[in-house]
């Protein structure tokens, strides 16, 4: 289910259904044929799972795509977000949004079920994994580099707000979101005091007892750097800020 369209998924979504045998699958037909409305689907209870798995999979690779392209990109000096509009111009081409990594119970998780059953021959799944997995990381760099220049300005420890913590855009679920680890290792590292921005939730994780959470005006009006980690409608007003540095891992601005 898509988090904000939960309930209307529900109804609308098509549904395969693969029972262990002919009578239990017929059996949860009839269970949701009382609320759906999309197509249901019968087949074995195996393929069943592997669909899951493979379209959560399919999505995860197509991130891995666009993370790849935004740090070759960013190698390059290319906008990655005009460079995919403008490849996305091609009537076959859909190339998906770059982020700060890949969050949620589904795509985060799912694939890795697919590569443990299948080592020898999972070779793109697991290779987008490690890319989205690794795209945190790369993140902090970027970090990292604003922070060395403004101490190499005289700026002892400079204050940095990591907006957004959800694992995607305008909703208050964090699980397993890049955002909450990006944010996770900086604390820890102390190079920085850091500002963590959720309009979302009113208590962080335990993950991130050791953060401070704090409104967009407290973040506005004490950090240096400011890092878009997810575009949340809230953060679509930052681009006439003057005199400090914005990170937008998220592409609100392009």
């Amino acid at each position: 289910m898509l988090p904000g369209k939960v309930v209307e998924e529900l109804i609308s979504n098509d549904r395969i259904i693969g029972g262990m045998t002919k009578e239990s699958t017929n059996k949860a037909k009839e269970v949701y044929r009382i609320f759906v409305e999309g197509e249901l689907l019968e087949t074995n209870s195996r393929t069943a799972e592997m669909a899951k798995l493979t379209e959560n999979a399919s999505r995860d690779v197509s991130i891995a795509f666009a993370n790849e392209l935004s740090i070759i990109s960013d190698k390059l000096d290319i906008n990655v977000w005009e460079l995919i509009e403008l490849a996305n111009h091609h009537p076959r081409v859909n190339i998906l949004q770059p982020g700060a990594g890949v969050g949620g119970h589904c795509i985060a998780v799912d694939p890795w079920f697919i590569v443990n059953q299948n080592p020898d021959e999972a070779k793109i799944i697991r290779a987008a994994r490690e890319i989205n997995d690794s795209k945190p990381d790369w993140v902090i760099n970027k970090i990292n580099a604003e922070i060395d220049k403004l101490k190499e300005q005289g700026i002892e420890k400079p204050t940095v707000a990591l907006l957004g913590l959800a694992f995607k855009p305008n909703i208050d679920d964090l699980r397993e979101s890049p955002a909450v680890n990006i944010a996770k290792k900086m604390i820890d590292a102390d190079n920085a005091e850091i500002l963590l921005v959720e309009p979302n939730i009113k208590k962080l994780p335990e993950k991130l007892a050791a953060g401070m959470l704090v409104s967009l005006l407290e973040a506005l009006d004490n950090a240096n750097v400011f890092v878009i980690l997810v575009a949340h409608n809230e953060f679509k007003t930052l681009s006439t800020m003057n005199g400090t540095e914005l990170l937008d891992v998220a592409g609100i601005f392009g």
